[in-house]
């Protein structure tokens, strides 16, 4: 992973690609117990993205590095890394909005506990309220940040959702 995450950076020093962060099941990983998970997703903000969006420049410049693509992603040393474009107000702010933490001495910009819940609760699928259920137990949410999220993007009312179908107690 340390080469994997150091070749993200390589993108980025080589102007390729804007401000990104780890999102998704891997993003979560930093702060909850290991989950399994298929590859590596990184949000990617571009600075003024064409009409239509093509990856065509990272898979270039990482294959010439030496990595093979393989579907919608490309395995950089042996990780299946996903390049996903932020395009929503959410995905935005949680990439601007990332903390940048050390990964075995390599400066990696990870989306927020707070963001990833949020990403969750609006992506909506079962695993993704198991992820909220496991951010809440684990007391690594700042309730104070959460909910500015949740107001910011409009989720207050599938959180209300949510937590009555979830965190009620009978």
């Amino acid at each position: 992973m340390k080469e994997t995450l150091s070749e993200i950076n390589a993108l980025s020093a080589a102007g390729i690609i804007g401000q990104s962060a780890i999102g998704g099941a891997m993003g979560a990983t930093f702060y909850l117990e290991p989950i399994s998970t298929y590859d590596l997703d990184i949000f990617v903000l571009f600075e003024s993205p064409p009409l239509i969006l093509t990856l065509t420049p990272i898979y270039d410049f990482l294959r010439a590095r030496g990595h093979e693509a393989e579907g919608d992603s490309i395995h950089i040393c042996g990780w299946p890394v996903q390049f996903l474009p932020a395009e929503s107000p959410l995905l935005r702010a949680a990439v601007e909005q990332a903390v940048t933490v050390d990964f075995e001495g390599v400066p990696t910009r990870v989306m927020t506990a707070e963001h990833l819940t949020a990403i969750a609760l609006q992506t909506g699928r079962g695993k993704d309220f198991s992820r909220i259920l496991a951010f809440i137990e684990s007391g690594r949410l700042s309730g104070e940040k959460l909910t500015a999220i949740l107001h910011d993007h409009g989720l207050t009312a599938a959180w209300a959702t949510f937590e009555t179908k979830y965190l009620s107690h009978p």
